[in-house]
């Protein structure tokens, strides 16, 4: 077995890290995890610089079927009754979300990224949240602050090997803090959805290639947009592809409906015969990093709700 060592980096502000006393992780029950929604892979090359030239289904992709879908709207709508919160309060609220990034590196150190990458992909994620990418982007009210970051040297887990055990051992804050694992595996990104929390609360976040962070090496997907979408995700979004061509779809009514995920940017895709192009520079699409631009003002609303369900 690999050793296991842990540095820890504390911010202040979102400027500077200081250094903290190495430690090792306390132990934890590991949960029984519910399968995770695991997005794409940036290709089987061993190259990082062609890894990102297409984007394929994980092995172990999670489905939600509609009959799935449609028990998770009424569990959150019982939810929210019981809270005595109105559609319309929830569907406005905003927060601010601590944020943990673990970095999860070899014996070696493959794997690290620089506190200007860590900066930039928080800048990123307060950007595309708050509708900075677009005119017609929803600003969602939902900011990011970056509280730790820390390091640890295993060899399996920097491939993502035992990841219920590792995220278990290193997760950090309650329900409403996001924790980002940055990993060396063959997705871009995983992430656990809001309503998985009571169950598997010790594995809640999302799981992020380091190489997608800004300034990292996956070809078109190096502008670190693979964590907003991961992070839509476990705000409670589905891919806008959801459902294909139906009029569920994802359950978000401004989203056109689409077929399938999109590869590239291939301005105006229309794979339904519903109204409305596909939505390619959504960031719950599959497109290059350069093609997103924003977040929907019904994905924003949804956000805000399912925040307000499961992780308030």
């Amino acid at each position: 077995m690999a050793r296991l060592r842990k540095t820890s980096a504390a911010l202040i502000g979102v400027a500077a890290l200081a250094l903290a006393i190495p430690a090792a992780p306390a132990q934890a029950a590991n949960p029984i995890e519910k399968p995770a929604a695991v997005c794409i892979e940036p290709g089987s090359d061993s190259d990082a610089q062609a890894r990102g030239a297409q984007r394929t289904y994980g092995d172990d992709h999670r489905d939600v079927s509609p009959r799935q879908q449609r028990a998770i709207e009424r569990r959150t709508d019982a939810i929210l009754k019981n809270k005595g919160v109105s559609e319309k309060r929830a569907g406005s609220a905003t927060a601010t979300i601590p944020t943990y990034i673990h970095v999860m590196l070899d014996k070696d150190g493959n794997g690290d990224v620089t506190r200007r990458q860590v900066v930039r992909q928080i800048a990123v994620l307060n950007n595309t949240f708050a509708g900075g990418e677009s005119d017609q982007a929803a600003n969602t009210g939902f900011t990011f602050d970056l509280v730790d970051v820390d390091r640890y040297y295993n060899n399996a887990w920097h491939n993502d090997h035992a990841s219920t055990k590792y995220r278990s051992l290193t997760r950090e804050g309650g329900a409403d803090a996001l924790n980002i694992w940055l990993v060396d595996f063959k997705y871009l990104g995983v992430a656990t959805f809001p309503w998985d929390y009571e169950r598997n609360g010790d594995v809640d976040g999302i799981r992020v290639h380091y190489d997608s962070l800004p300034g990292g090496s996956i070809t078109n997907y190096n502008l670190g947009e693979t964590a907003t979408h991961e992070a839509g995700h476990w705000l409670g979004l589905f891919h806008t592809f959801q459902g294909g061509c139906t009029e569920e779809n994802d359950g978000v009514a401004d989203t056109p409906a689409q077929s399938s995920p999109t590869f590239g940017c291939p301005e105006g895709r229309d794979s339904c015969a519903l109204p409305g192009l596909d939505p390619i520079e959504n960031y719950m699409d599959y497109s290059f990093d350069s093609c997103y631009t924003e977040f929907s003002t019904g994905q924003s609303d949804r956000m805000s709700t399912m925040f307000t369900a499961y992780r308030s």
